[in-house]
């Protein structure tokens, strides 16, 4: 089966911004042979991916709903847009913060179940049940200093608010961005213990599935407010609602809705708007087609979830990129095959990650198929690629 090679198969409804950034590529979604994908929130697991597609991205952050170890193994690049879509999830969140702080939802619920000529009155006389409390000068902990969680906690800086910041695992880039009056933790226990609100901003692992239940909540001050705008699973929501019925758990606040979340006082459940606003539609369909384009027509790859960032500029006539397994030997027998076929390597580049690895080389001709063949026979090669300038 050809490859439609300029053609990129999209799985859900991309903003069309994203179709002026892929250049000569087109989007469509009805293609039999596509040289990539393009979706939103689509589940592949279990979808059959043509062998034509040398790449999947994602106009989002979440890859969940992506068999991103199972594509590594075709040797099909899974991109993400991290950071596209941090705006508009901050934003809800500073929204969220203050719903879990007032009355706001049940007060608004109330003034509409009024009737009468007098709902002046009767807004003065009930507003009372409603009454909440200010975020100035109170503890946000932050659970992920990723693109969102470092905007979060800047702004709760800017609003008064005293942010411990938890995350091992943070960024150069990220740390670089921290508001200094932030306050780095070393072990949630300290987040649980000191904040009068939590905010998740991490990623759904086997490390933090269900990071929020009995035993964590029972470390927590009384009357915490918890906000989760990353994924659903990350709270035990049996737990969460015995907390919040208790008074434990003052509010939860979460933009995934489950059946047993619905209609409890305490709970606010909003329809996954996290990154629903135009902007971020937008943000994240434009940098999804500017990774593909860029690994499509050089073969550089930033912001993968199954393959390490590696990209270098054009040199020579020639690039041949090898996607394999990160073992011994494999750059050798690579370099053997292209120096027998008589060409020289003016450039090369290689990096791995975890399981896997990614190597560019620009030679000073054009490597024939039967190299290229002889590349891709080779153990523990997963897929190898010729880009001509």
């Amino acid at each position: 089966m050809a490859e439609n090679t300029k053609t990129i198969l999209k799985l859900n409804a991309i903003s069309p911004a994203a179709v002026s950034a892929l250049g000569a590529y087109t989007l469509s979604d009805d293609v039999k042979a596509p040289i990539a994908v393009m979706l939103r929130s689509f589940d592949m697991h279990g979808y059959a991916l043509p062998s034509t597609v040398l790449a999947v991205a994602r106009a989002g952050a979440g890859t969940n709903n992506i068999p991103t170890v199972e594509y590594a193994e075709k040797g099909v690049v899974v991109f993400n847009t991290p950071g596209a879509n941090a705006n508009a999830v901050k934003e809800l969140c500073l929204c969220a913060l203050l719903l879990s702080s007032r009355g706001i939802v049940d007060g608004i619920e109330y003034v509409k179940s009024l009737s009468g000529d007098d709902i002046a009155k009767q807004v003065e006389k009930g507003k009372k049940q409603f009454a909440g409390h200010e975020i100035m000068g109170k503890t946000l902990g932050v659970v992920g200093l990723g693109a969102i969680g470092v905007q979060v906690g800047n702004n709760a800086v800017r609003l008064g608010m005293d942010v411990l910041g938890y995350d091992p695992f943070i960024s150069v880039d990220s740390a670089w961005k921290l508001n200094h009056n932030i306050t780095k933790i070393d072990a949630l226990d300290q987040i649980w213990e000191k904040s009068d609100y939590i905010t998740l901003h991490v990623p759904l692992l086997d490390s933090t599935r269900g990071m929020i239940n009995k035993q964590s909540i029972a470390k927590m001050k009384d009357g915490v407010n918890i906000i989760n705008l990353s994924r659903g699973e990350l709270c035990v929501n049996a737990d969460i609602i015995s907390a919040v019925k208790s008074g434990k758990v003052h509010s939860y606040v979460t933009d995934f809705a489950a059946p047993e979340l619905i209609g409890i006082p305490g709970i606010i459940v909003m329809p996954h708007l996290g990154a629903s606003t135009d902007e971020a539609e937008d943000n994240c369909g434009v940098m999804a087609s500017r990774e593909l384009v860029d690994f499509l027509d050089n073969g550089n790859i930033s912001n993968s979830v199954n393959f390490p960032t590696c990209s270098s500029p054009r040199a020579g006539a020639c690039r041949v990129t090898v996607i394999h397994r990160n073992v011994k030997n494999v750059l050798k027998a690579v370099a053997d095959v292209i120096s027998s076929a008589g060409f020289n390597m003016e450039n090369f580049v290689s990096q791995s990650r975890g399981d896997y690895a990614y190597t560019i080389i620009d030679t000073d001709g054009v490597v024939p198929d039967n190299a290229l063949a002889a590349i891709s026979n080779g153990e523990n090669i997963l897929r190898v690629r010729k880009i001509v300038w």
